[in-house]
């Protein structure tokens, strides 16, 4: 198993994703040893997209993981960032449901959800809405003519 993971010529969902099987591959077959994501610095000089979306990333998780970022420019190369497993994380669809259901607190229509969520292709945002049904997450009711979804 590496212990490194390129995430050069992702996009930023296509990155976190990524990281997210990686790294539950990983914990799942018991290895809680460190791992480098290699992300790139970018050209800009305050690091780039995909530095600056996977480190934000990780920090939502800090009882799943730890994580070196790289401040030191001694300690580490600052394209990658250095991370320390705990625990698995959430599905990427399981976070696009949070994020659904934090959007709905108020109704939605389906293509506001959709238009909010445009970085997921459009049968990923369904599936999650349907897993949100089923778990009584979500409902949904007409507005007028319109179908809107709302958290419970």
């Amino acid at each position: 198993m590496s212990d490194k993971l390129d995430l050069h010529g992702f996009t930023k969902l296509e990155a976190i994703e990524e990281f997210i099987k990686f790294y539950n591959t990983r914990v799942r077959k018991g290895n809680l040893t460190p791992f480098e994501v290699i992300h790139g610095y970018g050209s800009s000089g305050v690091g780039g997209v995909l530095l600056t979306r996977i480190r934000g990333f990780l920090s939502n998780f800090p009882d799943e993981l730890d994580f070196d970022s790289g401040k030191d420019p001694f300690a580490a190369n600052p394209g990658s960032t250095r991370v320390i497993p705990k625990k698995p994380l959430p599905e990427a669809v399981d976070l696009l449901s949070e994020g659904i259901l934090d959007f709905c607190e108020s109704p939605k229509t389906l293509s506001k959800i959709i238009g909010k969520f445009h970085r997921y292709e459009e049968s990923k945002i369904q599936t999650a809405i349907k897993q949100l049904e089923k778990q009584n997450r979500i409902k949904f009711f007409y507005k007028g003519s319109f179908k809107v979804y709302q958290a419970c």
